[in-house]
């Protein structure tokens, strides 16, 4: 798959809010739970935050100007389109990252938890369910 955006996702890096740094300080390396993420990651015209290819999960540092009228109207667009993608999003504001960054750590993962099928023995060949 084309990856768009590629030089605006390396900016995007380079100017992390406080937020973004903290988070990724916990995400980065696989240090939540073996579960791998990617920051600023092009999926269809848009940029995730972070984005965790196993899980399909894409996660979200909202600043103030995301609680305005009409960045919510875009922010429901966009997780819509997402979702046509197979991706879920989670949405945290730069203030609970900041303030709580163990709970929202526990929110992915209860997320993560509930996403992930039981393991269930396939049939074997020759056998019918």
């Amino acid at each position: 798959m084309k990856r768009n955006n590629i030089s605006k996702c390396r900016t995007l890096r380079r100017n992390q809010t406080d937020a973004e740094k903290k988070l990724w300080s916990t995400l980065r390396d696989r240090q939540l739970a073996g579960i791998k993420f990617r920051r600023q990651f092009p999926v269809g015209k848009y940029i995730i935050d972070f984005y965790s290819p196993e899980h399909h999960l894409g996660l979200e540092a909202d600043g103030g100007q995301h609680y305005e009228n009409r960045s919510q109207v875009y922010d429901e667009t966009r997780t819509t389109e997402l979702a046509k993608h197979g991706v879920r999003i989670l949405r945290f504001t730069n203030l609970e990252i900041l303030k709580n960054l163990r709970g929202v750590s526990e929110k992915i993962l209860e997320v993560i938890k509930e996403q992930t099928p039981s393991p269930q023995s396939s049939p074997r060949r020759g056998e019918e369910e």
